[in-house]
């Protein structure tokens, strides 16, 4: 895996960890940048193995 992969992979993280951190999804979405559809889909990729 090269760097590029990994600084995206943990950022996408970082946005799944920060909206538990909160409790809160939108609440995450509005301070990372991303929309709940985004936050939506890579959650669905964590969930079935992979990110």
């Amino acid at each position: 895996m090269n760097s590029v992969q990994y600084n995206l992979i943990k950022h996408k993280l970082g946005l799944l960890n920060l909206a538990v951190e909160l409790g809160n999804v939108s609440r995450a979405c509005k301070v990372m940048g991303f929309s709940r559809d985004t936050f939506y889909r890579y959650q669905a990729t964590r969930d079935e193995g992979g990110i």
